[in-house]
């Protein structure tokens, strides 16, 4: 990972071994090419929550309905005490039979996805809800029949009764509600990224193998159906040895939930390249066959942002609780293991087409493939072409594709994983999201200080 640590943010004041007295309640959810913002703390990890921001906006760019599925639950979790216990030898009776009892945190539009996903699943029992907004918070405890809400994460972790939970919160709470639950036994699936930076990330990686629990992290778009359609094509040989690939997840009005933590580095982690680029980068090494990167070189700019504009017209910089302190655009340059390279392009704001655009272009010695989708939301199918030749004629084809399954895929193969016992948890660690991290950290310090850093 990249060579040097980032300095130690303003508000990084609560460390790992004070976590126990924290009360932490969640909610639902410049001219010319400036250094880029500095990532949070690579110090002791924090897993507290900055008393300057009590009150957060959703994990969530948009409001969506989620279907109802009646749940109920029953028995109860073993709890741990406030001390770090050994690593369970077993799991709990609960996960050797049928019912899977979890429980979600954060109830914005990513924390519905999980509640609906999990809602769809047989032998999944919703038994907890966390989430601030009272009036929403009761809304969905009622269209799910859940038991047990509350307002404070750490109050439904001490109610117990839990198998597993959903974090889908603001990336800062992201390593300390999955450690808290991961020494308690509980399984975790937390939104993407890992957490704000890889220091962080590696710390539930760790509690997750001390606890000899599942750590999963949603990256949905690997999932969609023309991905997986080009994954295979890479996989048959029909491009030969890929060698280079762009990815690009680009909007030109979307900085989301304006105003809000997104757009403060100290609670995001960073801006687009840490949200949407994660995205990209993963989608990018999954297509690859996960490729070692060797080095980066990025750079970040904040153009639009810090001047009240590409949020829309509700939008305003001067307005908002937090000053837009992160970039609204970033392009980050990988040398990768065997000689191969990858351009990211990540944009909350830029004078584009209006719609989103989610793209993967890859060349390899025997073809090439192209990737659009775009729209917002995306389509379920974007377009994908496959450039080849045969006997020296072009034989460019469009592969058959279905829709993918999103995060209803992603809480399935988490529940799966879960319920394949203790054999197989192992390699459900969160490394390969902690990698990510230090991918992303490397391009941060590579566009602070303007050189290519190695990994």
């Amino acid at each position: 990972m990249a060579d040097e640590r980032l300095k130690m943010g303003r508000c990084g004041k609560l460390l790992v071994e004070h976590r126990s007295s924290l009360r932490c309640p969640v909610e639902a959810t410049s001219p010319g090419t400036e250094a880029a913002p500095e990532r949070p703390s690579s110090g002791p990890v924090m897993l507290g929550k900055p008393a300057a921001a009590r009150r957060i906006d959703s994990k969530s760019t948009k409001s969506q309905p989620s279907p109802a599925k009646e749940k109920e639950a029953s028995v109860k979790n073993e709890q741990s005490s406030g001390q770090q216990a050994p690593a369970p030898q077993k799991a709990p009776a609960s996960e050797t039979r049928q019912e899977l009892r979890v429980g979600v945190v954060g109830i914005g539009w990513a924390g519905q996805q999980h509640l609906k996903a999990y809602a769809s699943l047989r032998g999944v029992r919703i038994v907890s809800l966390a989430g601030m907004e009272q009036e929403l918070r009761g809304s969905l405890q009622a269209e799910y029949s859940i038991p047990s809400a509350f307002s404070d994460w750490e109050e439904m972790l001490e109610h117990g009764g839990l198998d597993a939970i959903s974090v889908a919160v603001p990336t800062f709470l992201h390593a300390p509600i999955a450690v808290a639950a991961l020494e308690r036994g509980i399984h975790v699936l937390s939104e993407k990224p890992i957490a704000r930076n890889a220091v962080e990330g590696q710390a539930m990686v760790d509690a997750a193998r001390k606890a000899g629990r599942v750590l999963d992290v949603a990256f949905n778009h690997r999932r969609r159906g023309d991905i997986q359609a080009l994954k295979g094509v890479i996989e048959q040989g029909g491009l030969g040895r890929p060698y280079y690939a762009k990815a690009s997840w680009l909007r030109r009005s979307g900085i989301p939930t304006l105003g809000s933590w997104f757009t403060n580095p100290e609670l995001a982690g960073g801006g687009p390249l840490a949200d949407i680029g994660v995205h990209a980068l993963d989608y990018a090494l999954h297509l690859l066959g996960e490729p070692k990167v060797v080095s980066v070189s990025a750079a970040t700019h904040s153009e639009l942002g810090p001047q009240g504009r590409g949020g829309g017209s509700q939008y305003s910089a001067l307005a908002s609780r937090h000053a837009f302190e992160v970039e609204d655009f970033a392009s980050a340059f990988l040398r990768l293991e065997g000689g191969g390279t990858l351009l990211i392009e990540a944009s909350w704001a830029t004078y584009r087409e209006t719609d989103d655009l989610l793209d993967f272009t890859v060349y390899g010695t025997d073809g090439g493939a192209e990737l659009k989708v775009q729209g917002a939301p995306f389509p379920p199918v974007g377009e994908l072409r496959v450039f080849t030749e045969k006997d020296g004629e072009s034989a460019d084809y469009v592969p058959s594709v279905l829709p993918g399954r999103a995060h209803d895929g992603v809480v399935e193969d988490f529940v799966t994983a879960v319920r394949g016992g203790a054999g197989i948890w192992g390699e459900h660690d969160g490394s390969l999201a902690l990698y990510r991290a230090q991918v992303i950290d490397a391009c941060y310090q590579s566009a602070r200080e303007q050189r290519e850093v190695r990994l």
